[in-house]
């Protein structure tokens, strides 16, 4: 709970460091409060520990109803929630009315997120308070009341379509236990949880016409042949993983972004919350809005764009995972090489085929690329706060390729998913664009 704390005392600290106007009142810093308010969910999924679809879902929805709010405030920017699946008309300003902006896009993330199912509700209404005061501070009463009223009447207009994507009825849905079968994935030491999301397929996707469209060629047939390319492919991982190098073992870990980590000691067995692979992509997205100077709309619709590709990899990715139901390294090299070998990293509770890290990094990197240029270059320190690390890339395209292969030296996945799954992603992210007009 001390990152929401933090949280909220740093959005005071940001809103009210920028001086006072003459009459005392404060400034506001409109894109710092856009980056705050995804901070604020970011540590909220962390406590509360959403697996990383569910938590890509939470993300898109808040971002999009953000975005939508927000994009008045600067010409040029169309609706993107009416080009994508199942939203429709979304509402305007009153004409000649004024609005601010920010406060209505706080209040469309806020209500939307209320709804879409988190459970620390109390502490985001304490982080809305202290955000709402800052604002009747700093704005006529009148322009406030009409903010917050837009704010809420575009969340709720995206919580309408929330409520028809399939994400209810997949809740009370049968467990997936994995199958005995060569070849199929089945629940993985030390901790044999059962599969994660199985019908995540059956959400509704914003811009795929299906959760099939990109859905990647079957991997390579099961095997026992030593000489075959499906035995020479599962001894792989265990070589890398007998092999790790110092940096290998820096990568692998720097991505793991596993949101609970089981630990074991004796007969003692204790998690450890980190962020999701969803929640570190949209750090990144806070990092180049930051460092390109975007300002309020073009960092609402980055968030957006982001997350929505996160959400969108992930249906993809999900869609092949449960229908190939590949089986993990960890199955066939204890069964077939060494029995007490162990992953490097714990292995994730699904299905193998294809990587989820690397489809949602492509899928990411794609849109974050299309909207700084290739060749943009940062500092990540998106994790730092929760692991105590940093890296440095040259391009979207070079994280997401590092996040990719960090799970082949983690020693759960094999070489073709990560390969596999970096183009895929690719094309979700790519197709998003073209959805919405931006290629």
């Amino acid at each position: 709970m001390k990152y929401v704390i933090y949280s909220i005392q740093v959005f005071l600290c940001c809103v009210l460091l920028f001086g006072c106007t003459e009459k005392n009142k404060p400034v506001i810093n409109d894109t710092e409060v856009l980056h705050q308010n995804e901070d604020q969910l970011t540590q909220i999924i962390i406590y509360d520990v959403f697996s990383p679809p569910v938590a890509s879902r939470i993300y898109a929805y808040t971002s999009l109803a953000s975005y939508e709010a927000i994009r008045f405030a600067k010409p040029g920017y169309a609706s993107i929630a009416e080009k994508l699946n199942g939203f429709g008309k979304m509402p305007q300003p009153e004409n000649g009315k004024q609005y601010n902006y920010t406060l209505a896009a706080s209040k469309a993330f806020c209500t939307v997120a209320y709804n879409i199912r988190i459970f620390s509700d109390t502490v985001l209404h304490r982080y809305e308070d202290s955000l709402e005061n800052v604002f009747k501070a700093a704005i006529p009463e009148d322009i406030y009341n009409r903010s917050i009223a837009f704010g809420d009447t575009i969340g709720k207009t995206i919580l309408m379509r929330a409520q028809k994507d399939m994400y209810k009825e997949t809740r009370g849905m049968a467990k997936y236990l994995g199958s005995d079968a060569d070849g199929k994935w089945q629940p993985t030491p030390p901790d044999y949880f059962d599969g994660t999301e199985p019908y995540w397929k059956m959400i509704k996707s914003f811009s795929l016409d299906t959760c099939s469209q990109f859905r990647p060629a079957p991997p390579f047939t099961f095997s026992k042949d030593t000489n075959s390319a499906f035995y020479k492919m599962v001894k792989e991982v265990y070589t890398v993983n007998k092999n790790l190098s110092d940096s290998q073992k820096t990568i692998a870990d720097y991505w793991d972004d596993n949101p609970f980590v089981v630990q074991h000691s004796g007969h003692l067995m204790f998690a450890n919350k980190k962020i999701t692979p969803g929640g570190h992509w949209m750090g990144i997205t806070t990092i180049a809005c930051r460092q390109s100077n975007a300002d309020e709309v073009k960092t609402a619709q980055a968030y957006c764009l982001t997350a929505i590709s996160l959400l969108d990899a992930f249906i993809s990715c999900w869609d092949s995972k449960f229908t190939y139901e590949y089986v993990r390294p960890i199955t066939l090299i204890n069964a077939w090489i060494d029995r007490d070998w162990n992953a490097y990293l714990q292995t994730p509770p699904f299905p193998e085929y294809t990587a989820g890290h690397a489809s949602i990094s492509g899928s990411a990197s794609t849109v974050l690329s299309d909207l700084f240029g290739q060749n943009f270059a940062f500092h990540d320190n998106s994790d730092s706060a929760y692991i105590g690390m940093t890296r440095d890339f040259t391009s979207f395209k070079q994280a997401a390729a590092e996040a990719s292969i960090s799970r082949l030296y983690g020693g759960i996945h094999y070489r073709p998913s990560l390969d596999t799954g970096l183009v895929h992603g690719a094309m979700v992210g790519n197709n998003l664009l073209k959805k919405i007009g931006m290629q």
